[in-house]
């Protein structure tokens, strides 16, 4: 079971740092996840795990334009 942090004003988890730095996290370990496949012959996969990190490179882009706004 989760912890809740009740000083974060937000129903998240403690020491959860919301989407933002959940999507950055996820765009480097998608990345790291994808030349470990790659080392090891396993292209589709790869692929795949290619075009997460650039779907998640996306969504990091786009928030930081929204939030500029």
């Amino acid at each position: 079971m989760e912890s809740r942090g009740s000083d974060t004003g937000a129903d998240e988890p403690a020491g959860d740092g919301g989407p933002d730095e959940a999507v950055r996290y996820l765009a480097t370990a998608v990345a790291d996840l994808g030349l470990i496949a790659r080392r090891h012959g396993l292209e589709t996969l790869g692929y795949l795990l290619d075009m997460a990190q650039l779907e998640a490179e996306e969504i990091v882009r786009l928030r930081a334009t929204r939030d500029r706004h």
